[in-house]
């Protein structure tokens, strides 16, 4: 466990293993406990790198606004704190818009991308978009953290063998702090980079569960847009896909990214 400090925040995370840097960055409402069934297997082959974003987990909850930029400039930072160079980047829903905003702003510091059911924008388009929104806006404000705890892991992990995570969500969403998570839910609303993502230049990876809030069609029309990536997409999975389908994630995950640490060095190989 550590902390480093940027811009007024302490921010919390957590290191495991050697090798080149992978840094895995978690949902909304969420900590590093996101990746609890990744890290074993990432950290025999790499120096795995785990935050919490401001306002979640460890990490400080100032009372202001935030924005995925911000959450963008916190990671920056750690990277430049650590001295990690180029880095393999994992993010999660929230955690791959983080991933997208670090992409199209500082390419550079990026060994390759993996978003994990997300999306480059989250943009109110029509009267229905306007209304989903308004919705659940107001019952995050109405409800408590833990009956959305409870709601969302029904959502989650509805099958009856998986018991354990939707007790395991409901306990973890109910120790948020609820100023921080409606502050990031704000963040996240009009967010948007899908008009950058030719400045991704790393390869990609986007992967899908089949059954994830939003649809793979929508990972199809924006894999199109980035420079070098491909979707994946993993049966019987929902919204939580490194979670419900830990296996099969860490299998696809680990292959690509063997797959570009070999091209890395094939083109740095001076023989």
């Amino acid at each position: 466990m550590a902390y480093f400090e940027h811009d007024g925040c302490n921010l919390h995370y957590e290191e495991y293993g050697q090798g080149t840097p992978l840094l895995l960055v978690h949902g909304l409402g969420s900590s590093t406990l996101d990746w609890e069934k990744q890290i074993p297997a990432l950290a025999a082959r790499y120096r795995v790198i785990v935050p919490d974003v401001r306002g979640h987990g460890r990490s400080d909850k100032p009372r202001e606004r935030y924005s995925i930029a911000g959450f963008s400039a916190d990671l920056i930072a750690l990277i430049e704190h650590l001295n990690l160079g180029p880095t393999h980047y994992v993010g999660l829903s929230m955690g791959g818009m983080i991933g997208f905003q670090l992409g199209v702003d500082q390419p550079q510091l990026l060994k390759s991308l993996c978003i994990v059911n997300s999306a480059p924008e989250v943009k109110l388009r029509s009267r229905d978009d306007y209304w989903q929104w308004f919705k659940r806006w107001s019952l995050m404000r109405v409800l408590s953290l833990g009956t959305i705890g409870k709601a969302l892991g029904g959502k989650l992990f509805p099958k009856p063998e998986q018991a354990d995570l939707r007790q395991k969500m409901a306990e973890r969403w109910a120790k948020n702090d609820k100023h921080a998570y409606l502050a990031s839910f704000d963040a996240i609303v009009g967010w948007g980079v899908q008009e950058r993502l030719s400045k991704v230049s790393c390869p990609t990876l986007i992967v899908s569960a089949d059954h994830d809030y939003t649809p793979v069609s929508l990972k199809e029309n924006y894999v199109k847009l980035l420079p070098d990536a491909r979707l994946v997409v993993i049966a019987d999975s929902r919204h939580a896909t490194p979670l419900d389908q830990p296996e099969h994630f860490n299998q696809t995950l680990l292959e690509f990214l063997a797959a570009v640490d070999t091209t890395t060095l094939r083109i740095t190989d001076p023989c």
